[in-house]
């Protein structure tokens, strides 16, 4: 099942796509779940879906973030091996995770913003965890119980400032990462482990990777994670990028206005976005 939040108009819900069209669950919960994050936290899952509302056509809407406000945004680093080695780092003895806010983060076909101070404006495609369970010190091998789906992220990065001056500077610019543009339910995704990431910019491929190369696989982050924070339903976990960010390429690629970053991952879906420029 593929679910996500839209905007309709003045109106704000969650929904379910199939194909083309997206089929209301906002207004048919009872009681009513003002988003899907608090209606995860209610117990929503693929499981639990009977009542169903109006149904709108995709073109007709407008996606936003699949969680629009989500407590935590996690991400995981250099947790892909190669992804390490070219960038000239050892590779962790365990996972190394920084916050992102929840303005940084734009919708399928939203654009990103290209901050006036910097040039250097890279990509990176990962994939992400949707908390649905809540928990504590959780067990890797229960860990998976505690997932409400995937989606796609782009963990946009300010290079000149994320590596001269702070990590949490350099990947908090407003507007300059991306989620979506659904969330794949667990249940179709019984191992994430199996599933392929790209990333192409204009087109062009600049990263594939199956998602088995992490260092750390998603029950380990889970775990490893919840064992220094509470996590709760709709946190969102980015899982780390694979080779080919443009940083490290001669000359370097970054991402300029006018440009179209996609990153597809199989069985999830296609995050697409311009790039424009900050206002």
């Amino acid at each position: 099942m593929k679910i996500t939040s839209y905007s309709n108009g003045s109106t704000e819900s969650y929904g379910i796509v199939e194909g083309e069209t997206i089929v209301d669950l906002g207004a048919c919960q009872n009681p009513p779940q003002p988003s899907l994050r608090v209606a995860i936290a209610a117990g929503l899952s693929a499981d639990s879906l009977g009542a169903r509302g109006q149904t709108f056509a995709l073109k007709d809407v407008i996606l936003r973030p699949p969680i629009p406000d989500p407590h935590k945004i996690i991400c995981v680093g250099l947790n892909y091996r190669a992804h390490a080695l070219e960038g000239g780092f050892e590779l962790p003895a365990f996972p190394s995770v920084f916050m992102r806010a929840s303005d940084t983060l734009v919708a399928h076909h939203e654009p990103l913003q290209k901050p006036l101070i910097s040039d250097d404006f890279d990509y990176e495609g990962e994939l992400a965890i949707v908390i649905g369970k809540a928990g504590r010190h959780i067990t890797e091998e229960n860990a998976l119980e505690h997932v409400f789906g995937y989606t796609c992220f782009n963990d946009g990065s300010i290079r000149d400032v994320q590596l001269k001056q702070s990590l949490i500077a350099g990947k908090n610019f407003p507007k300059t990462g991306a989620l979506g543009p659904w969330i794949v339910t667990a249940n179709e995704i019984p191992d994430p482990s199996r599933l392929i990431l790209a990333t192409r910019i204009n087109g062009r491929k600049v990263q594939h990777k199956g998602v088995d190369d992490m260092i750390f696989n998603v029950a380990q982050i889970i775990s490893y994670i919840s064992g220094w924070t509470r996590l709760e339903p709709g946190d969102v976990i980015a899982t780390g990028t694979p080779e080919g960010v443009g940083f490290v390429r001669k000359p370097p690629l970054w991402l300029k206005v006018g440009d179209t970053v996609e990153v597809e991952i199989s069985s999830i879906g296609t995050l697409v976005n311009p790039v424009a420029s900050e206002r």
